[in-house]
């Protein structure tokens, strides 16, 4: 194990930056697509309908697999682990960019990059997290690492629709190509720890059934923006046969009740299994730390929160102003502003505040952030009124997603951090998926005249947001350790 001070000099050139832009990139893949659909749609032969499926697809196979995949990190290694995710990334967005038909497209950008995703998000977390045994130092580079996540969320469809506008949506997919060969080339350097233990096996049965649970769970979210959370809008078919007539129960519960099930099996497989003494795909024991929950639960309700809130007021610019690609994008700035400096200052505010002290600062911040947006934003209304509530969100999240990471990952020794990153980032993903399919089926449901849905879609943010400061000020000041 490297001394702290030779970490903290390897870290700056070596190990943040290669991190920070893998985070990036897969954040960008999961966002500028939107910008594109249309575009993708008409040059490959496909429908509109077939680009979403892609895109739903991608978050899919990326929530399905990141809790394997992290496991994955344990047996093969930290860096190895994060190489060959760069590499099937790097090979799926090549494919797509090649792509002549949705078949191509599907397998390069739904398979391959999700696949890849899953492999290279858990080692970003853990590297960092067993490289410096710091709080406050952690904090730094973990808000380095969250600053490009959520510049590559909130970014994404404006270098998207300028990259699409300027060249071509090809060039997209190339530039991800290209940002990861750098990213290899940079992660050469990476000193990796060795394992203080033995590999553990991989439970194949576990892993099975997580992604099993995890695939149901988020493609029943998914479907909440065609179906509807409880009266189903359209016929439910299998195979030509009316399962669920419209007008009856959304069939959303019934792919959440077969994802609860298998998750329940999953525990029960975990349960087991311990008991047996073998190695689980995650230990049972994660599950019972307090501080560790409920700072899931917070990072859950801050992705759940960004994402549904971009996803309206893109939405509403598109649709109620008329804007393009690049103004929506344009219009998206204040946000990313307020994330890169609030990630910035993430070190500064870890030496004099808390980790909870934060989370529940940054949910205050973000709460009035949306309400300024409510108050202000109009159909009409300047481009001003967005700024201050659009900048006060991005500032609140920023806060809150390092000190979240900080929270969960800390709260574990070094034996457990793949495990527990794992679990992080299908958190993270699950809220990310729950965001956008709450925004979108209230906007589908056009219950309300004019353009209130996206007012009572802000709403709904606002108060899951309140839910997620509470259970901030749950969060013992005292954190537990997880005992190994």
């Amino acid at each position: 194990m490297t001394s702290s001070s030779a970490r903290t000099g390897v870290a700056s050139g070596a190990v943040v930056l290669p991190l920070a832009l893998a985070q990036f990139v897969a954040s960008y893949a999961g966002s500028n697509m939107n910008v594109a659909i249309s575009t993708i749609a008409d040059d490959i032969g496909t429908t509109v309908v077939g680009m979403q499926t892609t895109i739903t697809l991608f978050t899919l196979t990326m929530a399905s697999l990141m809790i394997p995949g992290s496991k994955l990190t344990d047996i093969w290694g930290r860096k190895p682990c994060f190489m060959w995710g760069l590499a099937i990334y790097g090979a799926g967005a090549l494919l797509a960019s090649l792509s002549q038909g949705l078949p191509l497209m599907i397998v390069g950008y739904s398979l391959l990059e999700g696949v890849g995703s899953a492999l290279l998000i858990p080692p970003i977390y853990i590297l960092i997290t067993v490289l410096f045994s710091d709080t406050k130092t952690r904090a730094k580079y973990f808000g380095m690492v969250s600053g490009a996540a959520g510049l590559g969320a909130a970014a994404g469809p404006l270098i998207g629709g300028l990259v699409t506008s300027a060249i071509s949506w090809r060039a997209s997919f190339v530039l991800q190509v290209l940002i990861v060969a750098l990213v290899a080339v940079l992660a050469r350097k990476i000193d990796d720890p060795p394992r203080e233990s033995a590999a553990p096996h991989f439970d194949l049965t576990g892993a099975i059934l997580s992604a099993a649970g995890l695939f149901f769970v988020v493609f029943g979210i998914l479907q909440s923006s065609t179906y509807g959370w409880f009266r189903s809008r359209a016929d439910f078919t299998v195979g030509g046969t009316v399962v669920l007539p419209q007008g009856g129960i959304s069939p959303v519960w019934l792919y959440l009740v077969i994802g609860a099930l298998f998750l329940l099996w999953f525990f029960l497989h975990l349960r087991s299994t311990e008991r047996h003494g073998k190695d689980p795909l995650v230990s049972t024991r994660l599950f019972h730390n307090r501080t560790s929950n409920l700072g899931l639960t917070t990072q859950t309700i801050q992705w759940l929160t960004m994402q549904g809130s971009f996803f309206v007021i893109s939405v509403f610019l598109q649709q109620v102003r008329g804007y393009n690609a690049i103004q929506t994008g344009l219009m998206l700035t204040p946000t990313t502003v307020g994330v890169l400096l609030a990630a910035g200052t993430a070190e500064r505010l870890a030496r004099r505040r808390s980790q909870r002290f934060l989370i529940r600062r940054g949910f205050a911040v973000t709460i009035i952030g949306l309400l300024l947006v409510l108050a202000l934003a109009r159909e009409h209304s300047s481009n001003w009124t967005f700024m201050p509530g659009l900048f006060l969100v991005g500032a609140g999240i920023g806060v809150m997603l390092t000190s979240s990471v900080n929270v969960v990952q800390s709260a574990f020794p070094e034996e457990d951090q793949g495990d527990i990153s794992g679990v992080s980032r299908s958190v993270s993903n699950l809220g990310s998926s729950l965001g956008v399919a709450l925004a979108g089926s209230v906007l589908a449901a056009d219950a309300f005249p004019g353009n209130r849905s996206f007012a009572v879609s802000l709403v709904i943010m606002t108060v899951i947001a309140v839910i997620g400061f509470v259970a901030a000020l749950l969060i013992p000041k005292d954190p537990e350790k997880a005992t190994a």
